[in-house]
C-alpha cells in the first residue's frame, strides 16, 4: 500500500498565532492545493486529524517541519521533529533524508504540519 501524506493548512493556521508560524507560510491556499494534487496528497482539516488519532493514534505519525526551537517551544502530543524550510527545494534536496527519518512502515499515514 502506498504511503499516505496529509498536509493540515487549517492546523497550520490555528497554530500560527501561538507560534509566529504564520509568517513561514508564503503559499497561498490554491498553491498548496495544486501541489498536494500533483504529488497524490489529500488535504484534510484539523477535525478530520483529531477523528483519526483519536481512533488509532498509532497508525498516524505528526511531523512537525518547524525548526527545533520551535519544536521545542511547544508541539502536538506525540509528533516528531523533522526541520525543513517550507520550499521544492528543501523537499527534493532533503528526500533522502525523510524516507530514511519516516522508516520502512508504508501502511502508516503521514501528517506535515
Amino acid at each position: 500500500m502506498k504511503k499516505s501524506c496529509w498536509f493540515i493548512i487549517t492546523l497550520l493556521v490555528a497554530m500560527s498565532g501561538i507560534t509566529g508560524l504564520g509568517t513561514l507560510c508564503a503559499a497561498t491556499m490554491a498553491d498548496v492545493q495544486k501541489e498536494a494534487e500533483r504529488g497524490g496528497h489529500r488535504l484534510i482539516t484539523s477535525d478530520e486529524l483529531w477523528g483519526k488519532i483519536s481512533r488509532e493514534p498509532a497508525a498516524v505519525l505528526l511531523v512537525d517541519t518547524r525548526q527545533e526551537w520551535e519544536y521545542a517551544a511547544g508541539h502536538i502530543e506525540g509528533a516528531v521533529n523533522f526541520p525543513m524550510e517550507p520550499t521544492w527545494l528543501a523537499r527534493l534536496t532533503r528526500r533522502g533524508e525523510l524516507e530514511q527519518f519516516l522508516g520502512p512502515d508504508r501502511e502508516k499515514q503521514i501528517v506535515f504540519y
